[in-house]
């Protein structure tokens, strides 16, 4: 028999209902919104010369070289973290500051936060070791070590006069409807090679820097492969990846000027993961909550009724909508239980 959890996020909803009522009334109101669009980077440049300026450079160096600094292919073996040779900035664009390419501006004003993957509170450093182990199909950085303190640093930088608790609009992606059909792997492997392989190759491996053994990553990193993020990462998920190319593929495209159309962006990401990359293992344990694990996660065990190919390739929202039954489900037992021990003596 299952036995699903009572969600962890409607228990600190309450928590911050019952909070509130003890907080002063300028602190009840509405957090600040702040957009990433049209908002200033902050330059490193700009802080004063010593020791928190060279952590952050550190973290910018890391965030935009990470293979040339602790890749698999670095010299010292013992900073060999990463388990491929992409960087950070590979997905999380222009140094981790372009707006809806999964930015880490304002990351410090949100974390620690909610996260349905463990089901938990996760911190910062947690979120960076998670990429640590699935995007870069490596290992987690020691939490004292200057790699992780660096990359908190320069993630706090970014964050700069942004609130706490604020709205921030261009964290993530855009969050566009997926097309309620299964997607076209023949149709997506023409969209590959007329707008990806120019820059991704015609085999999806990329285009090196230098060459192998050289620590120098890619100038376009692979799409799949050996060299590539596992199947336990983020952008393994159909509908995340399908986001993440709608509104920055190819090259120069932006949230607010896209390339691609919305079929074309499902098809063409649907081609590109159903390529071999590493695998994870113990992909069971993500989302132990089981009723908000996101309807494509790819991956046992499945708790929907459908095949494990429609939780790769779609159709979405019938899933989407068996999810939302399942979620009023539970909520209402889970309160039909509350009420039921009230009323005992």
């Amino acid at each position: 028999m299952i036995r699903y959890r009572l969600p962890r996020s409607w228990a600190l909803a309450g928590a911050a209902v019952l909070l509130a009522g003890w907080l002063p009334a300028a602190a009840q109101q509405a957090a600040d919104t702040v957009k990433l669009a049209g908002r200033p980077v902050p330059q490193i440049d700009q802080l004063p010369a010593g020791k928190q300026r060279e952590l952050v450079q550190y973290g910018h160096d890391l965030t935009v070289r990470t293979f040339a600094l602790i890749g698999p292919e670095v010299k010292d073996r013992k900073m060999r973290y990463a388990g491929n040779n992409l960087a950070c900035a590979s997905c999380h664009q222009q140094a981790a500051a372009k707006p809806f390419a999964m930015p880490w501006s304002g990351v410090s004003a949100t974390f620690p936060q909610y996260r349905a993957r463990e089901d938990d509170i996760s911190t910062v450093e947690e979120r960076v070791n998670g990429c640590m182990e699935r995007s870069m199909n490596g290992k987690a950085l020691p939490l004292d070590s200057r790699e992780m303190k660096a990359f908190v640093a320069y993630t706090a930088f970014l964050s700069r006069g942004i609130p706490v608790g604020a709205t921030v609009e261009g964290a993530g992606m855009v969050q566009s409807k997926m097309p309620n059909r299964r997607a076209d792997l023949e149709a997506g492997a023409k969209v590959y090679a007329d707008k990806c392989a120019v820059c991704h190759g015609a085999d999806g491996q990329g285009i090196r820097a230098g060459k192998p053994g050289d620590a120098q990553g890619y100038t376009f990193p692979p799409l799949w492969g050996k060299d590539s993020f596992n199947n336990g990462a983020g952008m393994n998920r159909l509908a995340m990846a399908t986001r993440f190319v709608k509104h920055n593929m190819p090259q120069g495209t932006s949230f607010d000027a896209p390339q691609l159309s919305d079929d074309e962006a499902y098809d063409v990401s649907a081609f590109m993961l159903s390529k071999e990359r590493p695998v994870k293992a113990n992909l069971e344990r993500d989302f132990p909550a089981r009723w908000n694990k996101p309807v494509d996660s790819a991956f046992p065990p499945y708790m929907l009724g459908a095949p494990a190919d429609q939780h790769r390739f779609g159709p979405f929202p019938p899933l989407a909508e068996k999810q939302k039954q399942m979620a009023e489900e539970i909520k209402a037992k889970v309160a039909a239980e509350r009420a039921a021990g009230k009323k005992k003596p």
